[in-house]
């Protein structure tokens, strides 16, 4: 073990865990600031009975109290839920936030520094940060935090609102490994095809518990994104989807929106424009991505 991994509060039920049984992390983020209330308890429910009947452990990664904590639960989940005093936690902040004894909530890039320092190889979330399309366009901590850390990540996707043409190049720059699973091309979030090809697919979680360990060979840093369109019944049509977003940009602009809280303003719009169908899929994709994290981390483990 690190020393990075002594520093660590694991909660009670997953500390019993950890050697018997693979665990599966999970953001802390669409909780307390990515999804509404009640929709973030419904989001917590579904991801975690889906890694627990593929047979893993779900984990649910946080800053408690200036604490990095593995397995958010009781009282201090409660409190994430109602939103009550969470502040949102990038990568950068988590010094800060240890500092000062905050509740923070961790993004896709401050939970892949945490799996990093908690040892933990595979990561569920519903889609990653990427390149705005919006001048000055800036580009999310998440796709450098990916490029650093040697985690298994499986998500929908980067955010239908992002530039995922330009968010793909920016992946591959950072020679970040993207598979797709029962997909050949890049998925946009809420809808199943972008157009955008992939070089690698797979529908077996087997070949990428494989892949991983073999690029682990090679002593390389960088995460390998696995990404999977979300549901069938849940996925949202392409050209609706972009309606809704050029109606949020125009609103953003109008609004002064800028930096990190252009996606929730953008996501927020996009659930209003399409009365409530993006909410669903969101939940549906969170799902999803959690179960199939989970089979990834049991045959990682079987595979061991």
């Amino acid at each position: 073990m690190t020393e990075h991994a002594r520093t660590i509060r694991w909660s009670s039920g997953l500390a019993a865990l950890r050697r018997d049984r693979a665990i599966v992390a999970l953001e802390s983020s669409v909780l307390a600031q990515g999804l509404p209330v009640p929709a973030n308890r419904e989001a917590h429910r579904l991801m975690s009975d889906a890694v627990t009947a593929q047979g893993a452990a779900p984990a649910v990664l946080a800053m408690v109290r200036g604490v990095p904590t593995v397995g958010l639960e009781g009282e201090d989940l409660e409190r994430f839920l109602r939103r009550d005093g969470v502040h949102k936690v990038s990568a950068r902040d988590l010094g800060w936030a240890a500092a000062r004894g905050l509740d923070g909530a961790t993004t896709v890039a401050a939970s892949l520094a945490l799996c990093t320092a908690a040892e933990l190889d595979v990561f569920a979330t519903g889609g990653i940060g990427g390149v705005h399309r919006e001048p000055p366009f800036d580009e999310s901590a998440d796709l450098l935090e990916l490029a650093r850390s040697s985690v298994i990540t499986v998500c929908a996707g980067a955010k239908s609102v992002l530039d995922l043409p330009a968010t793909l190049e920016r992946l591959e720059s950072h020679g970040v490994a993207v598979i797709g699973f029962g997909t050949d091309e890049f998925p946009g979030f809420f809808t199943r095809t972008t157009g955008r090809r992939l070089s690698a697919s797979t529908d077996d979680p087997r070949m990428i518990a494989r892949a991983f360990r073999a690029k682990r060979s090679f002593s390389r840093p960088g995460a390998l994104l696995v990404v999977q369109p979300p549901p069938a019944d849940a996925a949202l049509d392409a050209s609706v989807v972009e309606h809704a977003v050029q109606q949020a940009l125009a609103q953003a602009r109008e609004s002064g929106v800028r930096g990190g809280a252009i996606t929730p303003f953008l996501l927020a719009v996009l659930d209003r424009a399409t009365q409530g169908a993006s909410l669903r899929a969101n939940l549906a994709l969170l799902e999803a991505n959690a179960a199939l994290a989970a089979r990834i981390a049991v045959a990682l483990r079987e595979a061991a």
